[in-house]
């Protein structure tokens, strides 16, 4: 190899390394440490998709996920026992009064934009995109917020074969999503 072309792959290898590293894009708010949340009620996903189990499996991974942040958790029947009180759930409730319902420092609201695709020919793409929004209950402005996407691209030439392969990698698909998106949150208390 010629000297003249290891200046041009050192260079490609940092864009790669530099790529893989980096943060998703994220909001934060510039004083987060100051309001920074102790318990956090994740409320329920606002489904977009067609895909009904995946908005449940989302909630309760989320849970998990701050927990393991060092979040105490609120479990999620705790939080629709108090948000059946509420007209439509508490969907059109202020953070403040669901706060304070809630007895929580924030809210963390989740939108499920995109999930399980159909099967098609030869192609089965599982996609999984998600935002959310952690908001604070006294002042009712956004904290953090994020959106990410993944998706998996599954090939075969049987529909059984296809369907298999989309299950296995469904529960990965939302367990990245969630991965990604929560490594822009800051630790709990």
């Amino acid at each position: 190899m010629s000297k003249g072309f290891r200046p041009l792959f050192l260079l490609m290898g940092l864009f790669f390394l530099a790529g893989c590293a980096g943060k998703i894009p994220h909001m934060l708010a510039a004083d987060y440490a100051e309001k920074k949340p102790r318990l956090i009620a994740v409320m329920p996903v606002r489904n977009l998709a067609a895909d009904a189990g995946t908005a449940s499996v989302l909630r309760e991974k989320l849970i998990d996920e701050l927990y393991f942040k060092g979040y105490p958790k609120v479990p999620s029947k705790w939080i629709d026992e108090r948000l059946a009180a509420f007209p439509e759930n508490g969907a059109n409730q202020s953070p403040n009064s669901l706060g304070e319902s809630l007895n929580v420092d924030s809210l963390l609201y989740t939108t499920l934009k995109e999930g399980l695709r159909p099967v098609t020919l030869l192609y089965s793409p599982v996609a999984v995109d998600a935002e959310f929004e952690l908001k604070s209950v006294k002042t009712g402005e956004s904290l953090w917020r994020v959106q990410h996407r993944v998706v998996y691209r599954n090939y075969g030439f049987s529909r059984t074969s296809l369907e298999l392969k989309t299950w296995q990698v469904y529960e990965s698909a939302i367990q990245e999503v969630l991965n990604r998106a929560l490594a822009t949150l800051p630790d709990g208390p």
